[in-house]
């Protein structure tokens, strides 16, 4: 066990994500939020597929490879913050979308829980969205949703 904390704390911070593409790490972001209640559906995975579709202007053949890259890093992911670095450089109606897409993603499953909320609000903080436009976001989301 002393070995497996030495690992763990001895390891160096990703590099990957420095020159990472802001729609992968909006992916990734999606993906998160996804996981967030121990669950990653189906429902989900096509959800994130059709955000990066509409909200991204991604092409059909690119959703696929995004969504895929955005699905390994969140997987292998310690936490948001080296995603939200590369989502900020999107200008603000872009990241006020990718809001909006975390709340389609969480409500995908039937229902958004507290704790997919509670990502929600600190990735929106990290990405400089305030409050006023968040929640004007989860509207439109849950009226989508509908």
């Amino acid at each position: 066990m002393l070995d497996a904390l030495k690992k763990l704390f001895s390891r160096q911070p990703e590099t990957q994500t420095r020159g990472l593409d802001p729609e992968v790490a909006t992916a990734a972001l999606l993906v998160e939020v996804a996981l967030v209640d121990g669950v990653y559906a189906n429902l989900e995975s096509d959800q994130i597929a059709e955000i990066l579709l509409d909200s991204l202007g991604l092409d059909a053949d690119r959703v696929d490879d995004v969504l895929q890259q955005g699905e390994d890093l969140a997987e292998k992911a310690i936490g948001s913050h080296q995603f939200t670095q590369q989502v900020k450089k999107l200008p603000l109606l872009k990241r006020v979308k990718v809001i909006e897409g975390l709340y389609l993603v969480s409500m995908a499953d039937g229902a958004a829980c507290k704790f997919e909320e509670a990502f929600i609000r600190h990735v929106a903080s990290l990405l400089h969205v305030d409050d006023i436009r968040r929640a004007q976001a989860r509207r439109r989301a849950e009226s989508r949703h509908i």
